[in-house]
């Protein structure tokens, strides 16, 4: 973190008010717990943002048509002013309208009164009322008897000094960072069972850099707060192309959860298309007839309970008939479903299923292979989510391996091992450095033919490109341990008579160390009268 209590960002640094947002979930935690807190927070932080956004607005209407060298000069002050409050000026440059009551300066300055809760909850219905796209999103929850009305004006306080306006680059990517951070900490504050709306930032970051959604449909049926699609639009705009050269389409069955990922999509400027409800991707598919270049997901592992013995003749299941204790295999064929006929997914899963052969899920498996589908599989490290320290997997889905963008892979599928990457970042937390997730991405992208990519070439414990045929060999199992082999060691070049010599030296000076130590310990035992005598040594 930053150091110093200034809340702008000059340096690309991290920002010193995410320490002190949390610092302020510190204080409302016996109060509440972090899934509640969370809605409390993003709620104000979308509000805040916002409304930056519609002063900074205002502030151009008002004064930057009164400057003569402007083209949009308006010497007339009352025209000015009706500038200022014409809705449709800002509608025009994709910015939220907010009547007077849902200004941030409005909240502020009753942050002290008991009234704060009613005066934010007013706050977000009077938005929503301005802004059907937001109808039904915010939080409007903050006037109950349960929520501390002191601790709550602390945190709108501490919120006040958060700047959105100074530029809108850099707007957003404050923005993004801080519903980054939140994201992060809440899911390791909630711990299992509470993180599954958040798939850790370097996770995301390989399936992005692998898939490269520059333009096209891009679909995730299981999206959470709607990460996949954050980082697919950043980073087209890293590679020159526009936000809306990619059409996002999304479902979401957590009602929470879709509010959060509406918000988080508003506050990036990204056009999506979520449905107009939470509802259930088996059940309810809310784009049946989509057929996406991109599918970027993070399904629940190993879902129980997801209705199957109710779908049981389902167009979907072109592969095999999913078990209904598992929806790992009904996810795939759902993803295969939807792709176009150029497409290409990726998404993570559970280890076990790159080889289980429960209840029909080793014959989707095999059926999928002989199909061709299976373009590369990626195991990575545990400790990478918050809701669960198993280690877990990628798998990488094509329609077709051979087309004009990409070298002649059909009857191969590529095998990265990167089990031995990742870094901790606390006591029980690891994540992909940037090196990482540019070293698998790079393997993948060469092992395609992609342009710029380097020349592909297997590597003893990390990749190998395999054929179908021997893929066969190994039970139709996709664990890349089995393939990549084991990594090869540098020979020694170090002769071994003076390596031997060398060694038991070393151990004498050790040997003799420890006697030196052992006397010096008991003559200290013996000037406290206490005796110790050492093991017999064997013979």
């Amino acid at each position: 973190m930053a150091k110093g209590n200034s809340h702008k960002q000059t340096d690309g640094s991290a920002l010193d008010f995410e320490a002190q947002l949390w610092a302020a979930a510190d204080k409302m935690r016996g109060h509440m717990d972090a899934s509640e807190y969370k809605h409390v927070c993003l709620g104000l932080i979308f509000l805040k943002y916002i409304s930056d956004a519609f002063e900074e607005k205002r502030e151009q209407l008002l004064f930057g048509f009164s400057d003569p060298k402007s083209e949009w000069f308006i010497k007339d002050e009352p025209q000015r002013a009706d500038a200022a409050e014409n809705r449709d000026e800002y509608l025009a440059a994709n910015v939220f309208w907010l009547p007077p009551e849902a200004r941030w300066h409005t909240i502020k300055a009753k942050a002290k009164s008991p009234e704060i809760g009613k005066v934010i909850d007013d706050a977000m219905g009077a938005i929503e009322r301005e802004n059907p796209a937001l109808k039904g999103v915010l939080p409007r929850d903050y006037a109950r008897p349960s929520l501390d009305k002191v601790r709550l004006g602390g945190l709108v306080d501490i919120i006040s000094n958060i700047g959105f306006n100074e530029s809108a680059a850099r707007s957003k990517d404050v923005l993004g960072r801080v519903y980054e951070y939140f994201l992060g900490k809440f899911a390791s504050a909630e711990g299992k069972g509470g993180g599954e709306f958040y798939t850790p930032q370097c996770v995301v970051q390989v399936l992005v850099a692998m898939l490269e959604p520059y333009k096209g449909r891009v679909f995730d049926p299981c999206c959470g707060s709607g990460g996949m699609f954050v980082s697919s639009e950043k980073f087209v705009e890293e590679h020159g192309g526009r936000v809306g050269d990619i059409a996002v389409y999304g479902q979401e069955s957590n009602y929470t959860t879709w509010k959060l990922a509406r918000m988080n999509l508003a506050i990036r400027g990204i056009d999506a298309n979520l449905g107009p409800r939470n509802a259930d991707s088996f059940r309810a598919d809310l784009h049946p007839d989509l057929k996406a270049d991109f599918i970027l997901a993070n399904p629940p592992f190993n879902m129980s309970d997801w209705g199957g013995e109710n779908l049981r003749q389902d167009v979907r299941w072109k592969f095999g008939m999913p078990p209904v204790n598992n929806a790992n295999y009904a996810w795939i064929q759902h993803f295969i479903h939807h792709l176009s006929p150029v497409g290409v997914a990726g998404f993570v899963l559970a280890n076990g299923s790159m080889s289980t052969q429960t209840s029909n899920e080793g014959e989707i498996r095999k059926a999928l292979i002989e199909a061709d589908l299976v373009d590369c599989m990626v195991a990575l490290p545990g400790q990478l989510f918050f809701t669960t320290p198993i280690p877990v997997c990628l798998w990488f889905l094509a329609r077709d391996k051979k087309n004009s963008k990409r070298r002649d892979r059909r009857g191969e599928t590529l095998f990265i091992d990167a089990r031995g990457m990742g870094v901790l970042i606390d006591r029980i937390h690891r994540e992909l450095t940037a090196e990482e997730v540019g070293k698998i991405s790079n393997c993948y992208h060469a092992w395609r033919g992609d342009k710029d990519a380097d020349k592909y070439a297997d590597m003893a414990g990390f990749c190998k490109s395999t054929k179908t045929e021997e893929i066969a060999t190994h039970g139709y199992v996709l664990t890349p341990g089995r393939y990549v082999g084991a990594e090869e060691i540098e020979e020694d070049a170090e002769p071994f008579d003076e390596k031997m010599k060398r060694l038991t030296t070393l151990l004498e000076d050790q040997f003799a160390e420890s006697a030196k130590l052992e006397k010096i310990i008991n003559t200290n035992l013996k000037g406290l009268d206490y005796k110790f005598t050492p093991p017999k040594k064997s013979p």
